[in-house]
């Protein structure tokens, strides 16, 4: 009763990165309310899921194992988290912010008649006064998320309905294993309990999964372009500082939407968040949709004709000249400090 927990999204017996991230910041979630983290994981051959989730500090996980719940469907999936949330009455519920997620969050908050913030790129426990009615509320969810095309921060709360709802994209939070797992508590749900023949009227005929070209997330180094390389072909530059340090390039917003560079590499609130030991950013300016995909990175190195550009507010090194020019030069020096 009013623990927090979190759908888990499984593909071939494996657990989904945003879910094990979704647990680790479940776990400190649970640790400042001092409840239970509980994990709902709904598909076919689940034996021994249990594993992976306490691994990440899931102290109770939640089983309905059916073959006729993999892959994923909309209704049965709906059916069965509502039901178990009805049950269960959670606190705080928490779901990637993928297309299962987005798919499957609005239904259960919608059934349930509770809040659901999206893209949610922090989560905090916290008070709140509410100044019309005078009442005081402890303990909420603190959803924060860029608005208004990220021109402001956020805080989205729910005092009143549950469970406080919300999604989280991949990358966002940290994904750390407990040091000392406890095994965990395994409750075997019946699918049958919660589903009904009307929940399966969609077939799935044949399904495709077409795997990622480009996949900048693990990237340790990334060379990152922005509006202010000028064009598709100044972004050539960028592939090969990259090629010369082993990295992957990546874009911002504004570079995508100008078309220097493929949707798959945006980095920023609407595109991937990444954390590499080394980000350089070149001919970024630096807006908080780019910087909160972005900020997490160990060392950020930025080059900007523009010694005011945002972007030099968190940078490790801000190197202000043309990028046409001090590009270039690191691939020079690069490769010969490099023999």
């Amino acid at each position: 009763m009013n623990n927090i927990f979190v759908y888990c999204e499984i593909e071939n017996g494996k657990v989904a990165d945003v879910s094990l991230e979704l647990l680790t910041k479940g776990r400190a979630l649970a640790k400042t309310l001092g409840c239970k983290l509980e994990a709902l994981a709904i598909g076919h051959q689940l034996e021994g899921i249990e594993k992976q989730l306490e691994n990440y500090g899931a102290d109770t996980v939640y089983v309905a194992d059916c073959n006729c719940l993999e892959p994923y469907r909309t209704l049965p999936h709906a059916a069965i988290v509502c039901g178990v949330f009805r049950e269960q009455k959670p606190q705080i519920a928490l779901f990637g912010a993928t297309t299962i997620g987005r798919d499957l969050a609005p239904r259960v908050s919608s059934a349930l008649h509770s809040g659901l913030t999206a893209d949610c790129t922090s989560l905090e426990i916290g008070p709140h006064s509410d100044a019309k009615t005078g009442k005081e509320y402890e303990n909420l969810l603190y959803q924060i998320r860029p608005a208004f095309g990220g021109n402001i921060i956020a805080t989205i709360i729910n005092p009143e309905c549950r469970p406080q709802m919300a999604t989280v994209r991949e990358g966002v939070m940290k994904k750390e294993a407990v040091a000392q797992p406890k095994p965990a508590e395994v409750i075997k749900l019946d699918p049958k309990k919660y589903v009904t023949d009307a929940d399966f009227a969609v077939q799935i005929i044949e399904r495709e999964i077409e795997e990622k070209k480009i996949n900048i997330k693990g990237a340790s180094v990334i060379v990152a372009g922005g509006y202010g390389m000028g064009s598709k072909e100044n972004f050539n530059l960028l592939y090969e500082l990259a090629e010369v340090l082993g990295a992957e390039v990546g874009a911002s917003r504004a570079a995508v939407d100008a078309g220097f560079a493929e949707h798959a590499r945006q980095v920023g609130q609407t595109g991937v968040t990444v954390r590499p030991k080394l980000y350089i950013a070149c001919g970024i300016s630096g807006q908080i949709q780019h910087t909160a995909g972005m900020d997490g990175s160990a060392m950020v190195i930025s080059i900007n004709n523009d010694p005011e550009a945002p972007i030099n507010k968190i940078a490790d090194y801000a190197i202000t000249g043309d990028v046409m020019e001090v590009i270039p030069k690191m691939i020079k020096y690069y490769k010969e400090n490099s023999k």
